[in-house]
């Protein structure tokens, strides 16, 4: 499972103590060449390789991922491994002072992309995440940083287009397998990046786990993940994709496992500590989860009367939550979290089949009565707030056992 991001220099962390110190601004020329990828918004235009444009071959990729966690998610520990990959996103905006940083949320792990001149940061901010994923939330984080030029060397290739998710979000899409070379590559032991010493703490400014489980509405919460099969990523695989999101799309709301306004507000004791753990080293958080406890009662009560609160819009905020929630995404292959009636996900898993049988794709599938949300809200007042959607007993993790297993199979 992974996440990618294309990043550029701004403020990063103080591996000696984990304090937030300053840093060059981005120069206009590491940053430009996502910015010119030009935006589609209609979701089927993952299958156009035309939206797609290569990565410049002096950039790496950073990747990270958490050891075992199918074990965690069944142990329960389904937020822990949903905050560890969204820590990753959090301490790599803030360590980058760029507005636009294009990534895909996996659930378990991460993988970004950045110009080689920022590498060390990068480095940097991995091992300060791992540190904390180790201490805080007791999961094991592998992370690496792997050349472009190694991907195209091997073979394959990374290639990256936007998805205009709203009109303050969008979203990067890859293809070319170079991500999933990579991420062998890092299970495999090669270009690691060790934690930090004991007590680092990466800036987490933002993130937030503050939502209980979401509902399904229509039938079941169902994580999807379709890889090309043996026949490659050819016309057959990108009329594949073209199906499963068409049948998706023709539940209500392209089946957005967010209701149109938002979860349903309810305290999350379980969502504070976490919260809590993200902002502030132990020792001192009695005051951060009063601060955050305070916070989110104020939210709750605005979303629940509908009252707004300074120049905060409730019913703004609320359809920006779920308009800029990423349950769809591609990254060198399909990645779903839908909320769909059992009719038209068997309709989705029949063609799957078929496509499995045919060599065209490998699929991973897995359901779940309910949706958990990870969030990085810098301010409610901007508009520009991402959430991350994965199923709330697994999710795409137990989605890529599946997958795992039926890449194992003759």
């Amino acid at each position: 499972m992974k996440l990618f991001l294309a990043v550029s220099r701004g403020t990063s962390i103080d591996i000696a103590d984990g304090q937030q110190v300053g840093a060059p601004m981005a120069q206009a020329g590491e940053t430009g060449f996502y910015d010119s990828v030009p935006l589609f918004d209609v979701f089927d235009g993952v299958a156009d390789e035309a939206n797609y444009r290569p990565l410049p071959d002096d950039w790496v990729l950073a990747l990270a991922d958490i050891v075992n966690s199918t074990g965690a998610i069944a142990e329960g520990r389904y937020k822990s491994v949903n905050m560890a990959g969204a820590s990753v996103i959090s301490a790599l905006m803030n360590a980058f002072d760029v507005k636009s940083m294009p990534f895909v949320f996996g659930g378990d792990g991460a993988l970004a992309v950045l110009p080689a001149s920022m590498s060390g940061r990068a480095k940097d901010t991995l091992s300060a995440v791992k540190t904390w994923v180790l201490e805080e939330l007791g999961l094991e984080l592998r992370a690496a940083v792997v050349p472009v030029s190694d991907v195209r060397a091997a073979g394959l290739d990374m290639r990256v287009a936007r998805f205009k998710a709203s009109e303050d979000v969008s979203y990067a899409m890859f293809a070319g397998g170079g991500a999933s070379w990579a991420e062998a590559a890092m299970k495999a032991g090669r270009y690691q990046v060790e934690a930090a010493p004991p007590g680092t703490r990466p800036d987490l400014t933002g993130l937030s786990c503050r939502w209980n489980p979401i509902q399904s509405r229509h039938g079941s919460i169902a994580s999807i993940i379709a890889v090309p099969g043996d026949k490659g990523s050819g016309p057959e695989f990108q009329a594949l994709i073209a199906d499963i999101v068409a049948l998706a799309d023709a539940e209500e709301r392209h089946a957005h496992p967010v209701p149109e306004l938002g979860p349903e507000p309810r305290f999350s004791i379980q969502g504070i500590e976490a919260e809590s753990r993200a902002r502030s080293p132990r020792g001192g958080r009695l005051l951060s989860r009063v601060w955050i406890t305070l916070q989110t009662l104020a939210l709750f009560v605005c979303l629940r009367m509908g009252w707004n609160l300074g120049t905060f819009d409730t019913n703004r905020y609320r359809r920006d939550l779920a308009n800029n929630t990423d349950f769809r995404k591609f990254d060198d292959g399909l990645k779903m979290t839908i909320d769909i009636s059992a009719a038209r996900l068997a309709l989705i898993e029949a063609r799957l089949r078929r496509a499995a049988a045919d060599g065209v794709s490998r699929y991973g599938l897995h359901q779940q009565h309910s949706a958990l949300m990870t969030c990085i809200v810098p301010t409610p007042m901007s508009r520009d707030h991402m959430h991350f959607v994965d199923g709330a007993s697994g999710g795409y993790a137990v989605a890529a056992a599946k997958l795992k297993a039926a890449l194992a199979r003759p």
